[in-house]
């Protein structure tokens, strides 16, 4: 009877475990559903309302919205294609083999079988500072960077957690994410600054009388205030969108390991340690699994949050323990 009823006490722990960690992920992708739909629609809206003050027809209005997307498009596929290239560059990143860093490559390899995704490819930046990142458009081009300094101050357990982080970041395919956000995030900020250059030297392009021209008058009204408060409102919506991401991968990684401390002690570590990472920039930062850039920088006054509060991370962590 007492074994009976240690396995089915057992059994119970399991099962709630199971439903902690399945009920945050579900709840996580709901959320960046909802953020990804709603920052669309704020995006088509402020089109409309830009085209319709500077063109003056609805007509119009809808073509220089299509224009804009367009743009934006084809800057956002660039970096979707070469943006990891230009990533791993810029944080000096060398890729390793299996003999560099033995330890790492099992891990990497642990998390790999258990995501169900193809192999990674392994890079290591030469820093004291503990990080890591995953980069790469899809999971059959992906890629996984650890500092040195990561792989001398965790212990194994530590850097599975850290490790199946990225892996979560490149099964939920949040790379796509981040680009879509870039491309409506970069679509708001080149619709305003067109605008507004606009109207400074040329006044824009009235057309019509009457009630059409008061319509217009309005719009342009309303078009000014958007143009100088959407890009703002845009990055913090893309800042959301971001913390949910790490949210949802702090969960996925718990999936794959089982072992919710072992992330927890790795996120309490690296957010603890006093060393900086010279290599991360504002380009990058939104990367790595904490924000490299410590509180005491100069350069971290102008950041917005890419990341959620670390104890709150931590805090949540600990209640699947």
């Amino acid at each position: 009877m007492s074994e009976a009823s240690a396995a089915n006490g057992t059994n119970q722990v399991s099962r709630e475990f199971e439903g902690t960690f399945r009920d945050r992920i579900s709840k996580n992708k709901r959320h960046s559903f909802f953020l990804m739909f709603g920052f669309f629609v704020f995006v088509l809206i402020f089109g409309y309302i830009i085209g319709y003050a500077w063109i003056g027809d609805p007509i119009g209005a809808i073509f220089g919205l299509f224009l804009a997307l367009v743009v934006g498009t084809i800057s956002g596929l660039v970096t979707y294609f070469a943006g990891d290239k230009m990533v791993l560059a810029a944080s000096r990143a060398k890729e390793i083999t299996h003999e560099d860093a033995p330890v790492l490559f099992n891990v990497v390899e642990e998390m790999k079988i258990a995501s169900g995704l193809p192999m990674p490819k392994v890079y290591i930046i030469d820093d004291s500072a503990p990080n890591a990142f995953a980069t790469g458009r899809d999971p059959e081009h992906a890629s996984v960077a650890v500092t040195s300094g990561l792989l001398e101050k965790l212990n194994r357990d530590e850097l599975q957690g850290v490790m199946a982080h990225e892996m979560a970041h490149v099964g939920n395919f949040d790379i796509r994410y981040a680009m879509l956000v870039g491309i409506l995030v970069g679509t708001v900020v080149l619709v305003s600054d067109f605008f507004l250059r606009s109207l400074w030297f040329g006044g824009g392009r009235r057309r019509g009388g009457g009630g059409g021209g008061y319509i217009q008058l309005i719009m342009i009204v309303v078009a000014i205030l958007f143009a100088i408060l959407a890009p703002i409102f845009a990055r913090l919506l893309q800042m959301s969108i971001s913390r949910q991401r790490e949210y949802l991968a702090d969960a996925t990684a718990v999936k794959m390991t089982r072992n919710p401390k072992g992330l927890a002690d790795a996120l309490a570590k690296i957010s603890g340690d006093k060393d900086v990472l010279e290599v991360a920039n504002r380009a990058t930062s939104h990367l790595y699994i904490i924000n490299p850039v410590k509180n005491f920088e100069k350069r971290a006054k102008s950041m917005f949050s890419t990341h959620p509060p670390i104890d709150e991370r931590i805090a949540v962590l600990r209640a699947m323990e």
